[in-house]
């Protein structure tokens, strides 16, 4: 008998061996050669080891409502409009409230600083009267801000109410 792994005219046979699919005349001779040969040998072992296991699993019981939550679900996917289809992988950074109010801030202030530079005053208390307070030019990194927004996103999550354990992120 040629070694099965070897010429791949014989594949199938190591296949069908394993399912217990050979007359027992076939399936003595690779037995065999399974003694003799440690390739064919190893195959066998690991197809063995693949459908114990799977012999050994069972499949999650399926809720009652699949089917109707399931078709739901695909209607309503199907009457998205493109508009919806086109906005829909930026929702998640639409729905956390803070992330626009800080880069408004950041765009506001990187605004002022670009329009007033040199004229922003540490102390805005400074009366007329009194000398003049030297103004302070405030130097905003990139990372400093990416910084404060990742802080601001955090906080936000921890004051969030506990969500229910069905729900993630992705679904409110």
């Amino acid at each position: 008998m040629n070694c099965p792994i070897k010429s791949h005219e014989n594949a199938d046979l190591l296949l069908a061996y394993c399912a217990r699919k050979l007359d027992s005349e076939t399936a003595g001779l690779l037995e065999r050669h399974m003694e003799l040969c440690p390739d064919c040998r190893a195959f066998r072992d690991g197809q063995r080891a693949v459908w114990n296991a799977l012999d050994q699993w069972e499949a999650m019981p399926v809720s009652g409502d699949f089917d109707r939550r399931l078709y739901r679900r695909i209607e309503q996917e199907q009457k998205a409009s493109w508009v919806d289809r086109l906005f829909q992988p930026f929702r998640p950074l639409f729905l956390r409230p803070a992330l626009p109010l800080a880069a408004a801030c950041v765009v506001m202030l990187a605004g002022l600083l670009l329009e007033y530079p040199g004229r922003v005053t540490v102390d805005s208390n400074v009366t007329s009267d009194a000398p003049r307070a030297q103004s302070a030019v405030v130097d905003v990194q990139p990372v400093e801000v990416e910084k404060t927004l990742d802080d601001l996103e955090m906080l936000h999550e921890f004051n969030a109410p506990a969500r229910a354990p069905g729900k993630t992120a992705k679904s409110m």
